[in-house]
């Protein structure tokens, strides 16, 4: 096959997912069935992944294991994980090297931070009222399009 386009050794993983690999990969149809089925299932959870980042869910996890799922068929993938890896590494060090007394400076600020942020979303709440704000905002969203249904128990 051409570069690019086979799919790369495993060298890490447990023993029997290598042993089902090297054999899923023995045979042209299997290799071709198993390299649809994983770029399908792959693709599939990074657009959930994709979809999480703006709804409820763990959206950059989805996408990394979808990343890791599609490393297993593709080298431009592997590539990407290895990159990605490599990141997380000097991040991690540059961590565990950072002065105490910055790293709890930060630390304070980013509480402070949220304490603000949650001081700010209460008081938005109180002063607008959070029962009627949320009410009011769903029967304006209503006006809008037909497809909204209506609010339970209203």
């Amino acid at each position: 096959m051409e570069e690019g386009v086979h799919a790369p050794e495993l060298d890490y993983g447990p023993h029997w997912l290598r042993r089902w690999h090297a054999r899923a990969h023995a045979n042209p149809v299997t290799g071709l069935v198993t390299k649809v089925v994983v770029t399908c299932v792959g693709a599939l959870v990074i657009v959930a992944g994709l979809v999480m980042m703006v709804a409820p869910g763990p959206g950059i996890v989805a996408i990394l294991v979808g990343l890791g799922i599609l490393s297993t068929e593709w080298d431009w993938a592997d590539r990407w994980v290895d990159r990605l890896r490599s990141y997380a590494h000097d991040a991690a060090q540059k961590a565990r090297e950072m002065d105490p007394a910055v790293r709890r400076r930060r630390i304070g600020w980013a509480l402070l931070g949220v304490v603000v942020v949650a001081a700010g979303v209460s008081w938005y709440l109180w002063a607008f009222g959070w029962p009627e704000l949320a009410v009011d905002g769903w029967n304006w969203v209503q006006e809008i399009s037909g497809v909204v249904p209506e609010l339970p128990g209203m």
